[in-house]
């Protein structure tokens, strides 16, 4: 008996290594290409709702990009706060800025894709750039990175979406590790020929894309998923490229309390179902994989069944997860969190356990 459960933890281990070398090493070990910028006309998509105190910070920073030719289209959903008025205020001020106002429907309260379609509609360019109303691009040359790498073919580009830091915070170190942990996975795919997710953080696409798909009415009634799941449908290995130099990154503030985070992935987790088949397989079996490695190699050391075999296999595949997730870390700027891998490693297990087992008898809420 203790011998299967000893094949088993060799097999769960070469599955890890398959990961984080061949899968995620795709990306880790990728070098960036710099791309001759473009010209083209970029409408940058902003949705907001009750975002007051965000949209005057951060607007302005995405009027002061260092980019010939692009207009922001301001959406606003219907808000409760003054975020209207501070929208309108901007558009009075500045002559490339479009406004969209989302009026209460009631069939689409709360959505919103409904919100995202009408700015898409609205957007004067056929290349669109879209981030949320509480991020901020790390520089003015944020437009610029993302818009050199669209071609006649690739019309899709997954950016990257970061938190800020907070010092001395075990949270904020597990929110960035997670972070980076799905930017590796989700751009390690994509450079495989294999996307499956991207961040309406910062995510580029040409609007024809969009309408190839009918928006987003196959998942119109999900009130999450306009960036994951759009791509999920709508991206390929031909259309779709990846962009991660650092003056193409985004920052938002991360969550401050457990709770907040936690509902959080509650609903990331409950768009991920409606994947496709494929994308859904290997995701579990990447969690499966992580959860079976801890379980297995701490049953094995207790029993010290071949414990110097299974001890220099634990070894071996950290070794190989660190140097993977190290070089990837090196290219999102999040070098202090792989410090604490394998704690924020178990951390994050236990998380999405709980995550799982709580959205099995209740939903998420989603879109405020």
């Amino acid at each position: 008996m203790l011998d299967i459960v000893l094949y088993l933890f060799i097999g769960v281990v070469f599955i890890q290594l398959i990961y984080y070398v061949l899968v995620f090493g795709k990306f880790s070990f990728a070098k960036n290409v710099t791309n001759q910028p473009k010209r083209i006309p970029i409408s940058v998509i902003v949705c907001a709702k009750n975002e007051e105190e965000n949209v005057k910070k951060f607007v302005p920073l995405l009027l002061e990009q260092n980019y010939p030719d692009f207009e922001v289209v301001l959406i606003d959903d219907s808000s409760s706060d003054n975020t209207l008025e501070i929208f309108e205020e901007f558009e009075k001020k500045y002559s490339n800025i479009k406004l969209v106002k989302v009026i209460n429907n009631e069939a689409f309260w709360g959505n919103k894709k409904f919100a995202l379609t009408l700015g898409i509609k609205a957007a004067k360019n056929e290349y669109l750039l879209f981030t949320d109303a509480d991020c901020y691009p790390t520089s003015p040359n944020w437009i610029k990175e993302m818009s050199s790498h669209f071609t006649l073919k690739k019309t899709i580009i997954l950016g990257y979406g970061a938190y800020e830091k907070i010092n001395n915070s075990f949270l904020n170190k597990l929110i960035r590790f997670e972070t980076a942990l799905t930017a590796t996975q989700f751009l390690g795919w994509a450079k495989i020929g294999k996307p499956y997710m991207g961040v309406g953080r910062n995510l580029a696409y040409k609007r024809e894309e969009f309408f190839k798909v009918n928006g987003f009415i196959d998942h119109m009634k999900l009130r999450s998923g306009d960036d994951d799941l759009f791509v999920n449908q709508a991206a390929s290995s031909e259309n779709t490229t990846v962009c991660f130099s650092k003056e193409s990154f985004t920052y938002s503030k991360p969550k401050t309390s457990f709770k907040d985070w936690f509902n959080q992935k509650r609903r990331h987790v409950s768009t991920a179902t409606y994947y496709k088949a494929w994308d859904r397989f290997q995701l579990g079996l990447f969690f499966i994989s992580q959860l079976l490695f801890l379980i297995l190699a701490v049953g094995l050391l207790l029993l010290q069944y071949q414990w110097i075999l299974v001890a220099s296999l634990i070894a071996f595949r950290y070794l190989f997860a660190w140097i993977s997730l190290g070089y990837a870390a090196g290219k999102l700027n999040e070098k202090d969190v792989v410090i604490w891998f394998p704690i924020l490693e178990i951390s994050l297990i236990v998380t999405q356990l709980n995550v799982f087992f709580t959205n099995l008898f209740s939903k998420p809420v989603h879109w405020k």
